[in-house]
This record gives C-alpha cells, structure tokens and sequence, in this order.
C-alpha cells in the first residue's frame, strides 16, 4: 500500500486528505493519505523516519520554504520560486532521498490560460505573501507585466494599495487576490481596491475557493468582469502533485 501526507500547521481543513482520500476510494486505489501536523519544520525528519512507507508529501502553510534546507534536490521552478508545495520521497538500500517541487504554477496556469484575452498584458497581484511566488513565476513565463500590491515595506515592483487609483485599474486588466481575504468563515472581507473602475475587460481571479464566489469575485460580476476562483487551480495542482509521486523519473 502507498501512502502520502499533507506537511503543515495547523492542519484543520485540509482540502488535500479530503481530495485524496476520496479520489483513492472512487478509484479503487489501495493508497491512504495522512495528516502530519507538526509545530516545528526540525520534526520534519523524523516524520520522514517514522512513516517509511511514505512517498510523497503535499507542504502547506507555514512550510513551504522552511522544508528546502531538508530536501537534496529541486526541479527548476521550485528552484527559482523559492517554495516548494510537494516532495517525492524515494527510498534506495543507498538511503532516502527528498526532491521538492512546486505545482502550484501548473495549478495556476492551466486554471488561468483558458480565460486569457489579447488585452490581458498587465496584471496586479493583491498580496506579496508566499502564495504570490508561484503567480509571478507564471506570469513571467506568460509574458505579463505584473505589480504586488503589499502592506509590507515596499520591493521591486510593488506599489501600495493606497495607490491603485484609476489609471492603475484601467492599465492592469488581470487583477489577482492573493489574500486570505474573503476565505470562509470570514466572507465578508475583501481587498481595499477602487472596484468602481472595474471593466467588463477585466479578469478577476481569486485563489480564494471557499466560499464558491468572494465578495471580490462578487464585485467584479458587478461590473461585467469575468471571474475565477481557485477551486481549479488546487485540484489541478493536486492531480499533478500525484503525477509526479508515481513518475518512473
């Protein structure tokens, strides 16, 4: 039997087990998939110790840049982002070997391309967090121009929120949440952006997928723009963090 877990803390809604668990049960796949809620990334090895028959992790909040000093190898893109959401666990009579990846940017690209126009050159990333990395790595391999609008001190390519007036919405027509805000229980919530110059142009997608429609997204309807939620991106980032546990690689 194989076996797989979620790396995080807290772990109290976790969309991974929940998805897996019922993917391996509609399937008939003889695989389990655990919880490893630890409070410290240094209990990440012995995890690793403990449960010899696992052979892939999912990495969630706040690991998923603590975990790389552990691991001996990145592919390219968890290299260049700095974060890694999945390890594939190979174990040799020559000792374990740890390679991190990020599916995070396969999530959100295949979730996002489909509704790309011609004029969605520019985008504003809401948020500078962790979640942001993988979004500008995607960007940049789409050819977007992209600014993050932060609370945080102020780096490259990062304006205030203060500052998005209307040029800045009329100019950045792909406008992405990567907040918390709006995330259930709190659905009320919803980034400080000047919604009223919102166009039936704009695409806004929110990697927010519960509840179904953010107030974000709800404002954007509003105002004609199209609309996502991050439901997708998840589920296919997912699918391939299962692809990549049983390549042949």
């Amino acid at each position: 039997m194989k076996k797989y877990g979620l790396l995080g803390y807290p772990l109290t809604h976790s969309f991974s087990k929940r998805y897996f668990t019922e993917r391996f049960e509609a399937e008939k796949i003889d695989s389990t998939y655990d919880n490893f809620e630890i409070d410290s990334i240094n209990k990440f090895p012995d995890v690793v110790k403990d449960n010899p028959e696992v052979i892939g992790f999912n990495v969630t909040i706040p690991y998923k840049e603590q975990v790389i000093p552990y691991l001996d190898e990145l592919n390219d893109s968890a290299k260049e982002i700095g974060a890694v959401n999945t390890i594939r666990v190979t174990r040799t009579e020559n000792g374990v070997h740890l390679k991190g990846f990020n599916t995070d940017t396969f999530g959100f690209e295949s979730s996002l391309k489909p509704l790309l126009k011609d004029h969605h050159k520019k985008a504003l990333i809401l948020g500078t967090g962790g979640a942001s990395k993988a979004l500008k790595y995607v960007l940049r391999k789409l050819g977007i121009d992209y600014i993050s609008a932060s609370i945080e001190e102020l780096k490259e390519n990062e304006i205030r929120y203060e500052d998005i007036d209307e040029q800045v919405i009329a100019e950045r027509l792909l406008i992405i949440n990567a907040t918390p805000l709006g995330t259930y229980p709190k659905v009320e919530t919803f980034p400080n952006i000047p919604y009223e110059f919102i166009s039936n142009k704009h695409l806004l997608f929110d990697l927010v997928y519960n509840p179904e429609v953010t107030q974000f997204m709800a404002k954007g309807q509003a105002k004609g723009a199209t609309v996502k939620n991050g439901y997708e991106m998840l589920l296919n980032q997912a699918k391939k963090a299962y692809e990549i546990w049983n390549s042949e690689e």
